[in-house]
């Protein structure tokens, strides 16, 4: 019996090393970086704040078998999406901001003639596995071939919904630089991505890439792809320009990190913020929607847009939920809310709603 189990365990690390979609293991020269951050202390990466995963009262097992039931609304039928068209995308002035969002976390944006793609996700599952976390049904899919060629891809942390080992591997042809935060480089090698493609950041670092400023930021947050948390940096990413600025949140719950980064970049004309996979259970690493609304004030954002929802159930909570819920919460506090449809190319000045904050 002893000797089955030791064959087990020896099966599964052995799978779990050499199996590619997990990701590749920091070198010495990655760790030595590592050291040098004041966000790296025994062996992780930390928060600013103190950011337990769960909740103090949370029930692991009542949370197991909350997922198994899974939510009522959990998913959709279909998610009505729009046809995108790359040609259209690349038309216009190069100092017209336009962004399309592709559901979940992925944007692609065009920022002072450059495009820039976020946390780009186009496989139909969030896991190692084609057959967990499982992608909702839209109406017009989307692929790599979608997409025009991509100047800047921005990677927020190393999570299966946001750093997706096929769509990296189909698009990198077509991209000129990653920006990643520290570690997630190694998951890119071992894919085959260019070291010399590859730009690391630690939180506060900046960069002039193509004409565009770019900086990483901090997020509430933590990474991994198997069973080991926190040995990769998570970050948010600020995009400006001369005439444009925008802020990428990524996950993170929320914290004082907005306010230090509004203090420190903002005013911002445009905020992608989480709003989604959120519950009471773990309240810290993922915000409610009252709360995305409030870091888009304390951001000085004049406007924002929901991420992190309508593709993937990995929460308990209805699938439409988030937008309903951050739709009354900006209305009652006076955000610009913009609500694109998914595949819907648009500029940072078209909004659904046109209450300004008092």
């Amino acid at each position: 019996m002893i000797t089955i189990s030791v064959i087990m365990l020896l099966a599964a690390y052995f799978f779990m090393r050499f199996y590619p979609a997990f990701g590749g293991k920091a070198s010495s020269g990655s760790i030595d970086r590592f050291m040098k951050s004041p966000n790296y202390k025994e062996g992780k990466f930390m928060n600013l704040e103190d950011t337990p995963v769960m909740a103090e009262d949370a029930s692991i097992l009542k949370t197991i078998i909350e997922f198994i039931k899974g939510p009522e609304n959990g998913k959709p039928e279909i998610v009505e999406t729009k046809v995108f068209d790359k040609d259209e995308f690349m038309q216009g002035e190069a100092t017209e901001t336009k962004y399309t969002w592709f559901g979940h976390s992925t944007v692609l944006m065009k920022v002072g003639g450059k495009t820039i793609i976020a946390d780009p996700v186009f496989s139909d599952h969030a896991s190692p596995f084609s057959f967990t976390n499982k992608s909702f049904k839209y109406s017009n899919n989307y692929t790599v071939d979608d997409l025009p060629y991509i100047d800047i891809v921005l990677i927020s942390h190393d999570h299966y919904d946001h750093l997706d080992m096929n769509t990296v591997k189909q698009m990198d042809k077509n991209v000129g630089r990653y920006l990643v935060p520290l570690g997630v480089e190694s998951h890119l090698t071992r894919w085959g991505i260019a070291p010399d493609k590859i730009t690391i950041a630690d939180w506060w670092d900046e960069f002039e890439i193509e004409g565009i400023s770019l900086a990483a930021t901090p997020a509430r947050h933590f990474s991994g792809r198997a069973f080991s948390r926190s040995k990769t940096l998570w970050c948010s990413w600020v995009v400006r320009t001369e005439s444009v600025s925008l802020y990428f949140g990524a996950d993170s719950g929320y914290g004082k990190h907005f306010k230090m980064i509004g203090e420190k970049y903002g005013p911002f004309d445009f905020c992608m913020i989480e709003c989604g996979q959120y519950n009471k259970n773990w309240p810290n690493i993922h915000a409610m929607p009252e709360q995305s609304v409030q870091a888009s004030i304390d951001l000085n954002a004049s406007q924002m847009m929901t991420i992190h929802w309508a593709k993937f159930q990995l929460a308990l909570h209805a699938w439409a939920e988030p937008i309903e819920r951050a739709r009354a919460a900006a209305s009652a506090k006076g955000v610009r809310l913009s609500e694109p449809q998914i595949g819907e190319i648009s500029t940072i000045t078209e909004v659904s709603h046109t209450n300004t904050r008092s």
